[in-house]
């Protein structure tokens, strides 16, 4: 963790705190799938992934209300959807989630100031996530927020 909070000094920024947290969670928690959107109003964009191909970095687009935004982006709650069906509840591409063997997700909330800012998605395979994993992610969303309020910026 040390080392992961030294990367915030470290020139590149914003995207060696991105590679440096991919590398941690890789080793700790685990995913198939890492990708990390910001959020500025009713717009968001993915600034990083580690699957391009699947889910590439994109600008801007505008985001429509969804039962998932409801809880994780206007209540601020983490979602743990441990199973496909919390999949096919929460995300309209569901298929090439699963596709990709994925089939178990944690979305944890970057706030700031009261506001969410964006959030930290991490994808496994069905059955991979458990409570702990979710706690573990979400100590490590505050890490996010300098990147993302410079994101927005631009």
């Amino acid at each position: 963790m040390n080392e992961l909070l030294s990367t915030l000094t470290s020139p590149g920024q914003p995207e060696t705190l991105y590679k440096a947290l991919e590398k941690y969670l890789a080793s700790t928690i685990g995913f198939g799938l890492f990708t990390l959107l910001y959020r500025d109003g009713d717009e968001v964009a993915r600034v990083y992934s580690t699957n391009e191909t699947a889910y590439p970095v994109f600008g801007r687009k505008h985001m429509g209300p969804t039962p998932w935004g409801e809880k994780v982006i206007d209540r601020q709650e983490a979602f743990l959807g441990p199973d496909p069906e919390a999949i096919i509840w929460a995300f309209y591409d569901h298929e090439l989630i699963f596709s990709l063997g994925l089939g178990a997700v944690i979305n944890i909330p970057v706030v700031y100031n009261g506001e969410t800012i964006g959030t930290m998605n991490l994808l496994d395979k069905s059955g991979g996530y458990t409570e702990q994993h979710l706690q573990e992610a979400q100590a490590l969303a505050p890490l996010l927020i300098p990147a993302y309020l410079q994101a927005r910026r631009r």
